[in-house]
């Protein structure tokens, strides 16, 4: 039997959402939200200072917080 493979990133999310109470979101989620690249959606993290939730064993790997993305995309949608 072969096992189902689980992304790596997934795998933190899942763990950090079953025990906090802020919701978190990968890059590329929260990219794709937005409309954005994973590498554009870097970009955007550093030029709006978003809260970046640091995953352990790399410094250039991090969660967002879903209700940042969220309040972006409330706004936006007010715009458009």
């Amino acid at each position: 039997m072969m096992r189902e493979f689980e992304d790596w990133n997934q795998k933190v999310k899942k763990t950090f959402n079953a025990t906090s109470n802020e919701e978190v979101l990968t890059v590329t989620e929260a990219g794709t939200a937005l409309g954005l690249s994973k590498d554009q959606m870097k970009v955007y993290v550093d030029k709006h200072k978003l809260t970046k939730i640091p995953i352990m064993r790399s410094v250039h790997r991090y969660l967002l917080l879903k209700s940042e993305i969220e309040e972006i995309l409330s706004k936006t949608k007010t715009f458009v």
